[in-house]
């Protein structure tokens, strides 16, 4: 793969097997005090967590019964609580501590929060990145969220395409890139990330998550073209080796460890049975008009007064992207 510029951070190797697998870790992107200061501040913000003026709204990763209302639709320049899907019980009490009933904050801490903005918007060592991936010409960053996989009741996501991103932040061409850094040790037993290499480039995107006409949210089917000639029909042909189950691979991380996650790549997480808690940080990029237009009925949109946020001062002049349709 040809390189047109000098790299600021990232190697060839690292851009290659992204391209290739699909993801990629990074390690250490964050230094201590940096990874330090977001679980603080994101433990913080879970101490000041008040159920008393929560209206309950649950995070869930099912198609059945994702959440709709409008505490979720208006919160992407906002930051707010989401639960655990059993968490609340039919009458609308919390089963658990108030801590521990959180699945995730968001969705505009990287905006909001001094502490996250820092290491987003703000971040040299990001935009030298973005530079060296060049998977954008001009991204956004958007939809930050703190996920708490809780010991002992933190639950399974299942197999999907990033459901933060392609799916739920649908753009022409697709464009989404997730941004996902461990807070905390990532285990075979605390729910680190599992993926399945190559997967993006035969899993094309097949639903979106959207507004629905008459209010709520819901998922909407798309028409799946037929796979390339040039694509081979086996995605480990095309990954990189590694230990697996069935076709996934674990990928367990350190504190400060970037993984970055295609958005067609398929990608799962087990449930939480350890007693050590996995926090995460989590953002997301998309490419910007002109290069690609952000479809008006997905779930976040931006408003006039916080339009999403540019990276790069000077867009890339070419992208090496490579997406399903």
């Amino acid at each position: 793969m040809a390189v047109a510029q000098p790299l600021e951070y990232l190697s060839q190797t690292q851009i290659d097997k992204f391209y290739r697998d699909g993801y990629l870790i990074v390690p250490g992107f964050l230094s201590h005090d940096q990874t330090g200061s977001l679980l603080l501040r994101a433990k913080e913000l879970l101490d000041d967590f008040t159920p008393e003026d929560h209206p309950m709204t649950k995070f869930t990763t099912s198609d059945k019964d994702h959440i709709g209302d409008n505490y979720f639709l208006n919160s992407g320049d906002k930051i707010r609580y989401f639960l655990d899907e059993d968490a609340v019980d039919s009458s609308g009490r919390l089963t658990r501590d108030t801590a521990r009933a959180v699945n995730k904050i968001g969705h505009a801490l990287h905006e909001l929060d001094p502490v996250f903005r820092n290491v987003t918007l703000e971040n040299d060592r990001l935009k030298a990145l973005v530079r060296d991936l060049r998977f954008h010409h001009d991204p956004v960053a958007l939809q930050s969220m703190v996920i708490f996989k809780q010991s002992q009741t933190g639950g399974a996501v299942p197999e999907h395409n990033d459901s933060q991103s392609s799916t739920f932040l649908y753009t022409s061409p697709p464009s989404a890139l997730g941004f996902w850094i461990a807070l905390e040790k990532c285990t075979s037993t605390n729910g680190a990330l599992s993926f399945f290499p190559g997967s993006h480039l035969t899993t094309p995107i097949a639903k979106r998550f959207v507004r629905l006409p008459g209010g709520g949210t819901g998922f909407e089917q798309l028409a799946i073209p037929p796979p390339s000639s040039d694509i081979s029909e086996n995605p480990r042909e095309n990954a990189s080796e590694g230990v697996s189950e069935g076709n996934y691979v674990l990928e367990a991380c350190e504190p400060g460890d970037l993984v970055l996650i295609h958005g067609s790549v398929l990608h799962k997480s087990e449930r939480n049975t350890s007693a050590h808690t996995r926090f995460a940080y989590t953002f997301h990029m998309i490419d910007s008009s002109p290069y690609a237009k952000y479809d008006e009925k997905n779930w976040l949109q931006p408003t006039d007064a916080m339009p999403f946020s540019r990276i790069l001062n000077v867009p890339n002049e070419i992208t090496l992207s490579t997406a399903v349709h």
